[in-house]
């Protein structure tokens, strides 16, 4: 029975040493590594539940992230929340030049497109940091 779930990618090589094996969740963390390393990306969404965009962490980062990935070619979609004030075309695009950059430069593949959805706007909390006390000395 052949599984149609396509999510390892088979690259041979010229040279006859075997097959290379990446993993479409491998090309997720890649591209949500990127995209959270543009300044101005808050985070990751999980996506629109109750009209409330979840924000995912670090430890989540190839959530709020899909790829589509052939033998070749990848695509990405990315699902963000960026910070208020930030100019939301610049960011994009930006995400957009990262991700792409970093997916072909570890994995050799070609994307051939990076969507970006902004899901949400978060609010700096800088006057809750500076009222908490400080536990430690």
């Amino acid at each position: 029975m052949e599984d149609n779930k396509r999510d390892i990618v088979v690259m041979t090589p010229q040279d006859g040493l075997g097959g290379i094996r990446i993993a479409d969740d491998v090309v997720g963390i890649i591209a949500g590594m990127a995209a959270t390393e543009v300044p101005g990306v808050a985070g990751m969404s999980g996506g629109i539940g109750g009209g409330i965009a979840e924000m995912l962490g670090r430890k989540n980062l190839s959530k709020g992230v899909k790829v589509e990935v052939g033998e070749k070619e990848a695509a990405v979609d990315l699902f963000v929340i960026v910070e208020f004030g930030v100019r939301i075309p610049d960011i994009a695009t930006q995400i957009q030049m990262n991700v792409k950059r970093a997916i072909e430069g570890m994995t050799g593949l070609s994307v051939v497109e990076v969507n970006i959805h902004v899901q949400g706007v978060t609010f700096a909390t800088t006057e809750q940091k500076e009222e908490e006390p400080n536990r430690v000395r």
